[in-house]
């Protein structure tokens, strides 16, 4: 496969120039040296007939960005097929939780997975992402792989993550600093596409973080965030392109994690000097801020004392008086992740003390730029069809009824693929 080297965008055009005029993209004899490739494996019979599902993810593209910034393949594309007035994220409305609630139909506090950061009691220690040991609870290509049924991702969160002891087949480890150049992606997916049939993944996840970060650093509403958008529509439009040369039942799917907001920047919160180290473990996720005792006695003095102060800005709860809509109380924390006292900010008010323009995190029923995006085509779904919005949990359940695998327990109610799949 063709080398996917890690250089700034605006290197894109010269470097892939270069390779396409060496020809290495079409060379299944190079080594690609930032894939990875799990030995050993193929599709069952069974399997290597079914459809194909890519997933693709786009970090922070909120859910009005493709009519905002004119996202010319989105929309024509999303035209032909489904096309949601948004998707609801998870709560916390950020990276980590959602991408894993797309791909397991569990909300967060369900799937362990409760914040960009956390703290677990029970294994001393703050989540890392690229630790299987974090992961309870299966996400799709871990299912799909038991099955007998190849995967594949470029970048998505957790997928070079051992779960449950399983890699996806082929994947690349994330490089969160760097750009890939922009027909990384595109020739990735005709690789795999045109592999041999028991070598060829059926469910490949794409994921491109650009959009989130010109969020984070100009705003929503900024050009770099216009750009963002526009280099996000034309690799899409690449990419399809590329599957429909396959001549191959590909079924795509766009999501994003997440929205973008402005935020008071100007005032920002803090956490009160009172809740020391010594004492308590706490993360800070810019709108939630989760606080443990290391001893439980000190759960409600400190909980009485935040109350007291009756700050602007933010609301204290006991983890088990949690708003239940959030799905991030007592009662939900199966992992027991979530802080015995956890801090809410109010819109626009936030505890990140490094932000810049934009921020994301809040309660999706109260903040509208919170959520995100939704569009589908391909052979498998209903045509020229606009659908209210809906959770993010139902997606896991689509993709396994497409790929013709048996879902695992989750928090969909199946009402999505009726709505949405032939």
């Amino acid at each position: 496969m063709a080398p996917l080297f890690s250089f700034k965008r605006k290197h894109c055009s010269i470097l892939a120039a270069s390779l396409f005029t060496l020809g290495l993209h079409n060379s299944f004899a190079q080594v690609d040296t930032l894939q990875k490739v799990t030995p050993n494996r193929s599709n069952s019979a069974e399997q290597a007939k079914k459809p194909y599902v890519v997933i693709i993810s786009a970090d922070g593209f909120r859910y009005d960005y493709a009519e905002k910034y004119h996202a010319e393949n989105l929309l024509r594309l999303a035209g032909e097929g489904v096309r949601a007035e948004s998707m609801i994220p998870s709560f916390p409305s950020v990276t980590q939780p959602n991408h894993f609630a797309l791909m397991s139909g569990l909300y967060p506090s369900h799937a362990g997975i409760v914040g960009n950061d956390f703290y677990d009691p029970a294994q001393k220690g703050n989540f890392k992402a690229k630790e299987g040991k974090w992961f309870g609870e299966e996400p799709i290509w871990v299912t799909a792989e038991k099955q007998h049924l190849l995967t594949a991702s470029f970048y998505w969160p957790a997928s070079s993550a051992a779960i449950k002891g399983v890699l996806p087949t082929y994947y690349y480890n994330p490089s969160p600093n760097k750009d890939v150049y922009e027909d990384g992606r595109v020739i990735a997916l005709k690789n795999w596409l045109s592999l041999p049939e028991t070598q060829r993944p059926h469910f490949i996840s794409i994921y491109f973080p650009d959009t989130d970060h010109a969020g984070h650093d100009h705003g929503p509403d900024a050009p770099e965030t216009k750009e963002a958008v526009h280099f996000i529509d034309q690799t899409i439009g690449k990419l399809d392109a590329a599957a429909k040369a396959s001549g191959l039942p590909v079924n795509f799917i766009i999501v994003s994690d997440h929205g973008m907001t402005y935020i008071d920047k100007e005032h920002l919160l803090s956490v009160p000097a009172f809740i020391t180290r010594d004492k308590f473990i706490t993360t800070v996720l810019g709108a939630t801020v989760n606080i443990q005792a290391k001893d439980k006695a000190d759960i409600l003095p400190a909980y009485e004392k935040l109350k007291a102060l009756n700050v602007d800005g933010y609301n204290v709860y006991l983890k088990k008086d949690v708003p239940e809509n959030l799905h991030y109380g007592e009662k939900d924390d199966r992992y027991n992740r979530i802080g015995d006292i956890v801090l809410l900010a109010q819109w626009p008010k936030t505890f990140n003390q490094k932000v810049n323009a934009g921020a994301h995190g809040y309660d999706p029923a109260k903040v509208k730029e919170m959520h995100a995006s939704f569009f589908a085509w391909g052979p498998a779904f209903k045509e020229h069809l606009k659908i209210p919005s809906f959770r993010n949990v139902e997606v896991y359940d689509v993709m396994m009824n497409i790929l013709g695998i048996k879902p695992l327990p989750n928090d969909g109610t199946g009402a999505l693929s009726k709505q949405i799949l032939k």
